[in-house]
């Protein structure tokens, strides 16, 4: 039960910041903490798996400082965050037992996250007077509580 819940909150992070769940996910995978070898999600361990999502993570972590970025609820930027969420708590359901428990947790922490993350931002945004130290708090939580959820699943 307690992957599953782990699935349910790295779709949360999923939903803060759509590439640093996957990257913690694959950097869990890499280093044998999440042990999805010989699973369909065995490729999330490899090496270049780790590289591509961990520079797709900090370009995203960059991107989301700029005024320029899209709203995360705009159909192309909610769809990718439930995607990396589904991805993400796959990983977590396949070691628990069940990949599809794991895969609609996932999704279900991605909406949550996404549409909740939005409206703390905004909260966040409006109380400090201006978007960026939202921004730089939101990345905090997102980067932190990954790593802590991967620690948790040990």
């Amino acid at each position: 039960m307690t992957l599953y819940l782990l699935a349910l909150a790295m779709g949360v992070i999923a939903g803060l910041r759509a590439m640093t769940a996957p990257a913690a996910v694959s950097w869990a995978a890499y280093l044998g903490v999440l042990p999805l070898a010989g699973t369909p999600l065995s490729f999330l361990g490899a090496l270049p798996s780790v590289i591509i999502f961990s520079l797709l993570a900090v370009a995203e972590l960059v991107s989301d400082q700029s005024p320029k970025t899209p709203s995360r609820k705009v159909p192309p930027q909610f769809i990718t965050r439930i995607v990396t969420g589904a991805l993400s708590g796959a990983a977590f359901g396949v070691v628990a037992g069940s990949l599809a428990f794991g895969l609609a947790a996932g999704v279900v922490g991605a909406v949550i996250g996404t549409l909740g993350g939005a409206e703390i931002r905004g909260r966040l945004t409006r109380a400090f007077g201006r978007d960026l130290p939202a921004g730089l708090l939101e990345d905090v939580v997102a980067v932190g509580g990954a790593a802590l959820i991967i620690l948790l699943a040990r």
